[in-house]
Protein backbone atom coordinates (compact mmCIF):
# COMPACT_ATOMS: atom_id res chain seq x y z
CA UNK A 1 0.00 0.00 0.00
CA UNK A 2 1.45 3.04 -1.28
CA UNK A 3 1.82 5.23 2.00
CA UNK A 4 -0.41 8.62 2.49
CA UNK A 5 -2.89 10.59 4.55
CA UNK A 6 -4.88 8.83 7.37
CA UNK A 7 -7.28 10.50 9.15
CA UNK A 8 -8.88 8.50 12.23
CA UNK A 9 -11.42 9.62 14.68
CA UNK A 10 -11.63 7.69 17.70
CA UNK A 11 -7.71 7.78 17.81
CA UNK A 12 -7.53 8.02 21.81
CA UNK A 13 -9.47 4.59 22.03
CA UNK A 14 -8.50 1.22 22.49
CA UNK A 15 -8.57 -0.07 19.34
CA UNK A 16 -8.01 3.46 17.99
CA UNK A 17 -4.56 4.04 19.83
CA UNK A 18 -3.29 0.84 18.24
CA UNK A 19 -4.21 1.32 14.58
CA UNK A 20 -2.41 4.87 15.22
CA UNK A 21 0.91 3.37 16.02
CA UNK A 22 0.93 0.62 13.56
CA UNK A 23 -0.38 3.28 10.48
CA UNK A 24 2.75 5.56 11.57
CA UNK A 25 5.32 3.02 11.98
CA UNK A 26 4.24 2.38 7.98
CA UNK A 27 5.31 5.50 7.15
CA UNK A 28 1.38 7.04 6.58
CA UNK A 29 0.63 10.77 7.56
CA UNK A 30 -1.39 10.25 10.42
CA UNK A 31 -4.09 12.83 11.50
CA UNK A 32 -6.27 12.33 14.96
CA UNK A 33 -9.29 13.47 15.24
CA UNK A 34 -9.36 14.31 19.45
CA UNK A 35 -11.61 16.86 21.57
CA UNK A 36 -8.44 17.96 23.26
CA UNK A 37 -5.32 18.00 20.94
CA UNK A 38 -2.76 19.14 23.86
CA UNK A 39 -4.26 16.36 25.72
CA UNK A 40 -4.09 13.71 23.03
CA UNK A 41 -0.09 14.70 21.32
CA UNK A 42 1.24 13.44 24.73
CA UNK A 43 -0.14 10.04 24.06
CA UNK A 44 -0.27 9.51 20.45
CA UNK A 45 3.60 8.17 18.32
CA UNK A 46 5.85 11.25 17.24
CA UNK A 47 4.65 12.47 14.14
CA UNK A 48 0.84 12.19 13.93
CA UNK A 49 -0.88 15.27 13.92
CA UNK A 50 -3.85 15.72 16.48
CA UNK A 51 -6.32 17.84 15.22
CA UNK A 52 -9.17 18.92 17.35
CA UNK A 53 -12.73 18.32 16.59
CA UNK A 54 -16.09 18.65 18.19
CA UNK A 55 -17.42 15.64 16.98
CA UNK A 56 -20.63 16.56 15.89
CA UNK A 57 -19.44 19.34 13.11
CA UNK A 58 -16.86 19.50 10.30
CA UNK A 59 -14.51 22.65 10.60
CA UNK A 60 -11.38 23.46 10.18
CA UNK A 61 -9.76 20.02 10.10
CA UNK A 62 -11.96 18.85 7.26
CA UNK A 63 -9.26 20.15 5.34
CA UNK A 64 -7.25 16.91 6.16
CA UNK A 65 -10.15 14.51 4.66
CA UNK A 66 -9.83 16.56 1.28
CA UNK A 67 -7.30 14.05 -0.98
CA UNK A 68 -6.99 11.57 1.98
CA UNK A 69 -5.64 7.78 1.11
CA UNK A 70 -8.47 6.63 3.67
CA UNK A 71 -10.69 7.99 6.79
CA UNK A 72 -11.25 5.83 9.71
CA UNK A 73 -14.24 6.17 12.12
CA UNK A 74 -14.02 4.49 15.36
CA UNK A 75 -16.01 6.56 17.68
CA UNK A 76 -18.63 5.48 20.13
CA UNK A 77 -18.97 5.37 23.70
CA UNK A 78 -18.15 2.73 25.63
CA UNK A 79 -20.84 0.20 25.80
CA UNK A 80 -18.99 -1.85 28.72
CA UNK A 81 -18.47 1.01 31.12
CA UNK A 82 -21.44 1.77 33.38
CA UNK A 83 -25.49 0.50 33.54
CA UNK A 84 -27.27 1.06 30.42
CA UNK A 85 -29.75 4.07 31.82
CA UNK A 86 -31.97 5.99 29.31
CA UNK A 87 -29.58 8.95 29.36
CA UNK A 88 -26.40 5.92 28.65
CA UNK A 89 -28.41 4.73 25.88
CA UNK A 90 -28.76 7.66 24.45
CA UNK A 91 -24.96 8.62 24.88
CA UNK A 92 -23.92 5.17 23.43
CA UNK A 93 -26.62 6.41 19.50
CA UNK A 94 -25.52 9.67 19.40
CA UNK A 95 -21.78 9.24 20.06
CA UNK A 96 -22.12 7.04 16.68
CA UNK A 97 -24.49 9.32 14.96
CA UNK A 98 -23.13 12.75 15.16
CA UNK A 99 -19.72 12.23 14.40
CA UNK A 100 -20.11 10.19 11.75
CA UNK A 101 -22.44 12.66 9.91
CA UNK A 102 -19.67 15.67 10.19
CA UNK A 103 -17.32 12.71 8.85
CA UNK A 104 -19.87 12.46 6.25
CA UNK A 105 -20.24 16.19 5.53
CA UNK A 106 -16.45 16.55 5.17
CA UNK A 107 -16.36 13.90 2.84
CA UNK A 108 -19.57 15.37 0.81
CA UNK A 109 -17.33 19.04 0.84
CA UNK A 110 -13.85 17.30 -0.07
CA UNK A 111 -12.53 18.23 -3.76
CA UNK A 112 -10.70 14.99 -4.33
CA UNK A 113 -12.32 12.45 -2.36
CA UNK A 114 -11.06 10.20 0.23
CA UNK A 115 -10.03 6.78 -1.49
CA UNK A 116 -11.65 4.23 1.83
CA UNK A 117 -14.05 5.41 4.50
CA UNK A 118 -13.59 2.52 7.08
CA UNK A 119 -17.08 2.42 9.64
CA UNK A 120 -16.31 0.54 12.51
CA UNK A 121 -19.32 -1.48 13.87
CA UNK A 122 -19.93 -4.68 15.93
CA UNK A 123 -21.24 -8.08 16.21
CA UNK A 124 -24.16 -6.87 18.19
CA UNK A 125 -25.71 -6.29 14.07
CA UNK A 126 -26.68 -10.11 14.14
CA UNK A 127 -28.54 -9.65 18.26
CA UNK A 128 -28.51 -12.92 19.45
CA UNK A 129 -28.30 -16.06 17.30
CA UNK A 130 -28.32 -18.78 19.94
CA UNK A 131 -26.02 -21.79 18.33
CA UNK A 132 -26.76 -20.57 14.48
CA UNK A 133 -23.67 -19.77 12.67
CA UNK A 134 -23.99 -16.14 11.39
CA UNK A 135 -21.59 -14.41 8.97
CA UNK A 136 -21.68 -11.38 6.80
CA UNK A 137 -24.91 -12.55 4.87
CA UNK A 138 -26.57 -13.02 7.83
CA UNK A 139 -29.51 -10.58 9.00
CA UNK A 140 -29.18 -8.04 11.47
CA UNK A 141 -30.89 -9.47 14.80
CA UNK A 142 -33.39 -8.14 17.29
CA UNK A 143 -32.67 -5.94 20.50
CA UNK A 144 -31.10 -1.96 21.75
CA UNK A 145 -27.39 -3.05 20.43
CA UNK A 146 -28.65 -4.57 17.05
CA UNK A 147 -30.98 -1.47 16.70
CA UNK A 148 -27.61 0.81 17.66
CA UNK A 149 -25.46 -1.26 15.58
CA UNK A 150 -27.52 -0.97 12.52
CA UNK A 151 -28.29 3.18 12.75
CA UNK A 152 -24.49 2.86 13.04
CA UNK A 153 -23.82 1.04 10.32
CA UNK A 154 -26.26 3.34 7.89
CA UNK A 155 -24.96 6.56 9.19
CA UNK A 156 -21.70 6.54 6.81
CA UNK A 157 -23.51 5.17 3.83
CA UNK A 158 -24.04 8.61 1.97
CA UNK A 159 -20.02 8.28 0.94
CA UNK A 160 -21.10 5.88 -1.14
CA UNK A 161 -22.96 7.48 -3.13
CA UNK A 162 -20.13 9.81 -3.60
CA UNK A 163 -17.90 7.20 -4.84
CA UNK A 164 -15.93 6.45 -2.14
CA UNK A 165 -15.67 2.75 -1.49
CA UNK A 166 -17.00 1.84 2.11
CA UNK A 167 -15.32 -0.81 4.40
CA UNK A 168 -17.73 -1.74 7.65
CA UNK A 169 -15.41 -3.67 10.28
CA UNK A 170 -18.35 -5.83 12.39
CA UNK A 171 -15.66 -6.35 15.43
CA UNK A 172 -16.18 -8.95 18.15
CA UNK A 173 -14.78 -8.84 21.69
CA UNK A 174 -11.50 -7.21 21.22
CA UNK A 175 -8.74 -8.86 23.05
CA UNK A 176 -5.72 -6.55 24.32
CA UNK A 177 -3.62 -5.47 27.32
CA UNK A 178 -3.81 -1.89 27.34
CA UNK A 179 -7.87 -1.97 27.38
CA UNK A 180 -11.22 -3.54 26.15
CA UNK A 181 -12.71 -6.05 27.78
CA UNK A 182 -9.57 -7.98 28.48
CA UNK A 183 -8.62 -6.66 32.11
CA UNK A 184 -12.72 -6.91 33.29
CA UNK A 185 -12.27 -10.60 32.01
CA UNK A 186 -8.94 -11.09 33.96
CA UNK A 187 -9.35 -9.66 36.85
CA UNK A 188 -11.84 -12.37 38.66
CA UNK A 189 -9.12 -15.07 38.00
CA UNK A 190 -6.07 -13.22 39.64
CA UNK A 191 -8.41 -13.63 43.03
CA UNK A 192 -9.11 -17.38 42.30
CA UNK A 193 -12.36 -16.57 41.63
CA UNK A 194 -13.02 -17.27 37.89
CA UNK A 195 -15.48 -18.78 36.10
CA UNK A 196 -18.34 -19.01 33.43
CA UNK A 197 -21.08 -16.35 33.07
CA UNK A 198 -24.43 -18.01 33.30
CA UNK A 199 -24.50 -21.26 32.10
CA UNK A 200 -21.57 -20.69 29.02
CA UNK A 201 -23.09 -22.11 26.47
CA UNK A 202 -23.50 -18.42 24.90
CA UNK A 203 -20.92 -18.17 21.88
CA UNK A 204 -17.92 -15.25 22.21
CA UNK A 205 -16.78 -14.04 19.00
CA UNK A 206 -13.33 -12.78 19.88
CA UNK A 207 -10.30 -11.15 18.16
CA UNK A 208 -6.87 -10.06 19.61
CA UNK A 209 -6.18 -6.57 19.05
CA UNK A 210 -2.85 -6.89 17.07
CA UNK A 211 -5.54 -9.21 14.39
CA UNK A 212 -8.20 -6.27 14.63
CA UNK A 213 -5.60 -3.48 13.68
CA UNK A 214 -3.64 -5.81 11.11
CA UNK A 215 -7.29 -6.46 9.11
CA UNK A 216 -7.80 -2.58 9.19
CA UNK A 217 -4.56 -1.76 7.58
CA UNK A 218 -5.70 -5.09 5.32
CA UNK A 219 -8.91 -3.59 3.86
CA UNK A 220 -7.19 0.22 3.75
CA UNK A 221 -5.08 -1.28 1.42
CA UNK A 222 -7.37 -3.69 -0.49
CA UNK A 223 -9.04 -1.69 -3.65
CA UNK A 224 -11.27 -4.29 -4.18
CA UNK A 225 -12.77 -4.78 -1.19
CA UNK A 226 -15.72 -3.12 -0.10
CA UNK A 227 -18.78 -3.69 2.30
CA UNK A 228 -19.18 -5.51 6.02
CA UNK A 229 -16.49 -7.70 7.23
CA UNK A 230 -16.72 -9.81 10.56
CA UNK A 231 -13.46 -9.08 12.05
CA UNK A 232 -13.61 -11.69 14.50
CA UNK A 233 -11.21 -14.38 14.41
CA UNK A 234 -12.22 -18.30 13.02
CA UNK A 235 -12.44 -19.60 15.52
CA UNK A 236 -15.53 -18.80 18.00
CA UNK A 237 -15.93 -20.29 21.76
CA UNK A 238 -18.31 -21.17 24.18
CA UNK A 239 -17.87 -18.95 27.50
CA UNK A 240 -16.97 -21.72 29.76
CA UNK A 241 -14.47 -22.67 27.08
CA UNK A 242 -13.31 -19.30 26.74
CA UNK A 243 -12.99 -19.70 30.88
CA UNK A 244 -10.86 -22.62 30.87
CA UNK A 245 -8.28 -21.00 28.35
CA UNK A 246 -8.42 -17.67 30.53
CA UNK A 247 -7.75 -19.84 33.26
CA UNK A 248 -5.32 -22.25 31.57
CA UNK A 249 -3.06 -18.54 30.62
CA UNK A 250 -3.23 -17.17 34.05
CA UNK A 251 -2.73 -20.43 35.59
CA UNK A 252 -5.84 -20.04 37.89
CA UNK A 253 -9.11 -22.09 38.04
CA UNK A 254 -12.08 -21.58 36.46
CA UNK A 255 -14.70 -23.02 38.66
CA UNK A 256 -17.42 -20.58 40.09
CA UNK A 257 -19.93 -19.68 37.64
CA UNK A 258 -21.74 -16.58 37.90
CA UNK A 259 -25.14 -17.40 37.97
CA UNK A 260 -27.06 -14.89 34.97
CA UNK A 261 -29.73 -13.99 37.40
CA UNK A 262 -26.90 -12.77 39.25
CA UNK A 263 -25.78 -10.72 36.31
CA UNK A 264 -29.37 -9.68 35.13
CA UNK A 265 -29.45 -7.49 38.67
CA UNK A 266 -25.92 -5.97 38.67
CA UNK A 267 -25.84 -5.19 34.58
CA UNK A 268 -29.53 -4.92 33.82
CA UNK A 269 -30.28 -5.11 30.42
CA UNK A 270 -26.47 -4.72 29.28
CA UNK A 271 -26.13 -8.42 30.66
CA UNK A 272 -28.58 -9.77 28.64
CA UNK A 273 -26.96 -8.38 25.16
CA UNK A 274 -23.26 -8.33 26.06
CA UNK A 275 -22.72 -11.22 28.96
CA UNK A 276 -24.94 -13.49 28.05
CA UNK A 277 -25.81 -13.06 24.28
CA UNK A 278 -24.66 -15.58 22.30
CA UNK A 279 -22.89 -15.09 18.57
CA UNK A 280 -21.30 -17.62 17.05
CA UNK A 281 -19.92 -15.33 13.92
CA UNK A 282 -17.36 -16.44 11.70
CA UNK A 283 -15.19 -13.92 9.00
CA UNK A 284 -15.89 -15.48 6.36
CA UNK A 285 -15.57 -12.42 3.61
CA UNK A 286 -11.74 -11.52 5.31
CA UNK A 287 -10.11 -15.01 5.05
CA UNK A 288 -11.47 -15.51 1.58
CA UNK A 289 -9.98 -12.32 1.02
CA UNK A 290 -6.89 -14.06 1.35
CA UNK A 291 -6.21 -12.39 5.33
CA UNK A 292 -4.26 -14.40 7.32
CA UNK A 293 -4.49 -14.08 11.27
CA UNK A 294 -1.43 -14.33 13.65
CA UNK A 295 -4.07 -15.79 16.67
CA UNK A 296 -6.63 -17.89 15.32
CA UNK A 297 -7.05 -19.58 18.39
CA UNK A 298 -7.75 -17.87 22.02
CA UNK A 299 -4.93 -20.21 23.55
CA UNK A 300 -2.24 -17.84 21.52
CA UNK A 301 -4.12 -14.59 21.74
CA UNK A 302 -3.90 -15.09 25.55
CA UNK A 303 -0.70 -16.18 25.66
CA UNK A 304 0.44 -13.22 23.92
CA UNK A 305 -1.11 -10.85 26.15
CA UNK A 306 0.00 -12.86 29.44
CA UNK A 307 3.38 -13.24 28.82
Amino acid sequence: MTAGRIVVAGASGFIGRALVRELAENGHEVVALTRNADTARARLPEGVLAAEWDGRTAADWRRHVDGALAVVNLTGDNLARGRWTRAKKERILSSRILPAAALTQAVREAKTKPGVFVQASAVGFYGNPGDAEVDESSPSGEGFLAGVVRQWEGSTREVEAQGVRRVVTRSGLVLGRSGGVWPSLSRPFRFYAGGPLGDGRQWFSWISLEDEVRAIFFLIGRGDLAGPFDLTAPQPLRQKELCGVIGKALRRPCWIPVPALLLRLLFGEKAGETLLVSQRVFPRRLTGAGFAFRHPDAASALASLVK
